[in-house]
């Protein structure tokens, strides 16, 4: 590897790929040369090379538009009582209500797991995120990785609709001092749902504040 300028590495089978980066402006330019393998015409494996160029150029450039945002609040329960209230389904249902009165989550919060974060909007049309644990270490951490959108009950993981959520990451971080919990929250937002973010986590970190207070 050289940092910025070129990735060079080997396949299972012993065939290399070389991975050049050449930048002009706020542009790059990305040359990949691979060696073929003898099962499938040449052509064919070049398309599919190509296709996945295209799909990591939609991606990076999507993310031009991705800002992390940081919410966070003190919380007079120990880290414990602030996770485990936190992932707890009819405590979820609770505090995430500040985003959806009828806001619940589908699946399991095991690291590795998939999960749906789902609700019903004014029509009655079940939509929400298609997602996985990326990571739990209980009572300290959380990452979730999203990688879609539930739309009119359908699940929907590739396509213009969910270019720029595929990969954004929603992380959670207990501090506790004192039987006392920092609880930071940090998301990748789009600029489309910035301002409503700013407005709505604090008011469901306060939700969940209060219960876990209580």
């Amino acid at each position: 590897v050289e940092a910025n300028e070129r990735i060079v590495y080997t396949i299972d089978d012993g065939r290399k790929v070389k991975i050049n980066f050449m930048g002009n402006d706020n542009k790059t330019n990305i040359v990949e040369t691979f060696e073929a393998e003898s099962t499938h015409p040449v052509e064919m494996q070049r398309s599919g090379w190509q296709a996945i160029l295209n799909n990591f150029k939609k991606y990076a450039e999507s993310q031009g538009n991705v800002e992390k945002l940081c919410f966070e609040i003190n919380i007079n329960a120990s880290a414990e009582k602030v996770y485990t209230c936190m992932l707890d389904e009819k405590h979820y249902a609770e505090w995430t209500s500040a985003f959806n009165p009828t806001s619940y989550f589908k699946g399991s919060w095991e690291k590795g797991s998939k999960i749906l974060f789902l609700g019903t909007d004014k029509d009655g049309s079940m939509g929400g995120m298609v997602s996985r644990i990326k990571e739990n270490i209980p009572y300290k951490f959380i990452s979730i990785e999203h990688l879609g959108i539930v739309k009119n009950g359908e699940e929907i993981t590739s396509g213009s609709e969910v270019e720029e959520w595929a990969g954004a990451l929603e992380n959670y971080t207990f501090t506790e001092n004192k039987d006392k919990t920092l609880l930071l929250v940090e998301i990748d937002s789009n600029q489309e749902f910035k301002s409503y973010f700013m407005e709505t986590w604090p008011k469901a970190l306060n939700k969940l504040k209060a219960i876990c207070e209580a």
